[in-house]
C-alpha cells in the first residue's frame, strides 16, 4: 500500500488547486498559457506523490511540474504530420518550422516573404506559405492559432506597436479568406520588444521584421 507524507499531500493539494486556477482562466492568460498552467500544475501534484517514494518530494514536484507544462499542449500524430507537410511546404524559403518546448507548432515567417518595411499589405510570397497552412487546418477543428506580429527596433513604440498587430491581423484576414474562422485565430503584436538578432545591423533587423504562427492542441 502506497503512503504519502502530510507535506507531500499538501503539495499535491497545492497543485491541483493551480491547475484547477488554470483551467478555470486566469485573468491576462492565453489558451497555451493555461494550458501549460494546468498541466504544470497537475504534473506537480503527481511529482510530489512520486518524489516522496525517493525522499525527495519538492524535487518530484518539479520534475513532475515540468513534465506536466509540456502535457499541457498535445503533441499528436496529426501536428507531427502537419509539421512535415509544413516543413516540405516551405521547403527553399527563410521560413522556419519548428516544434516548441510546450508542444506547439511555430512557424517564423521573415519579412523577406512577409511584408516590406513600414507596412501591413502580405506579400505574395507569404500567400504561398498560407495557403497550404490554412489547408491543413480545413478539417480540425480542435487546433488553434495564434500569430504574433513584430518589427525591428527602426522608429519608437508608437510606429511598431500598432504596425506589428495590424501585420498580425492581416494574416488573419488572410487566412478567413481561406476558410479559417477568426474566431479561432488569437492575434497580437510584440513591437520591437523580443528581437531574435542584432538590430545593429540590415541583416538582423530584417530576421526580427517577422510574423510568427503557433499551433496548438489542447491537452483536454
Amino acid at each position: 500500500m502506497i503512503r504519502t507524507s502530510t507535506t507531500t499531500w499538501r503539495l499535491a493539494t497545492c497543485s491541483a488547486l493551480v491547475a484547477a486556477m488554470a483551467l478555470g482562466g486566469c485573468a491576462g492568460m492565453t489558451p497555451e498559457q493555461r494550458g501549460t498552467a494546468a498541466g504544470a500544475g497537475v504534473g506537480a501534484g503527481v511529482g510530489a506523490i512520486i518524489g516522496s517514494h525517493s525522499g525527495n518530494a519538492g524535487a518530484g514536484a518539479v520534475i513532475g511540474g515540468a513534465v506536466g507544462a509540456v502535457a499541457g499542449n498535445l503533441w499528436s500524430k496529426r501536428m507531427e504530420d502537419r509539421r512535415v507537410a509544413m516543413e516540405n511546404a516551405t521547403r527553399g524559403t527563410p521560413v522556419q518550422v519548428t516544434r516548441t518546448a510546450d508542444n506547439q507548432l511555430r512557424i517564423n515567417i521573415p519579412s523577406d516573404i512577409s511584408f516590406d518595411t513600414n507596412s501591413a499589405a502580405i506579400k505574395p510570397e507569404l500567400r504561398s506559405v498560407l495557403d497550404p497552412f490554412a489547408a491543413s487546418l480545413q478539417n480540425d477543428q480542435a487546433v488553434r492559432v495564434a500569430i504574433v506580429g513584430h518589427t525591428d527596433s527602426t522608429g519608437n513604440d508608437a510606429i511598431n506597436n500598432p504596425l506589428s498587430i495590424e501585420r498580425a491581423l492581416s494574416v488573419r484576414d488572410y487566412l478567413a479568406t481561406r476558410g479559417v474562422s477568426p474566431q479561432r485565430v488569437e492575434t497580437s503584436g510584440r513591437g520591437s520588444r523580443e528581437p531574435i538578432a542584432d538590430n545593429a545591423t540590415d541583416a538582423g533587423r530584417a530576421k526580427n521584421r517577422r510574423v510568427e504562427i503557433f499551433l496548438r492542441e489542447p491537452a483536454a
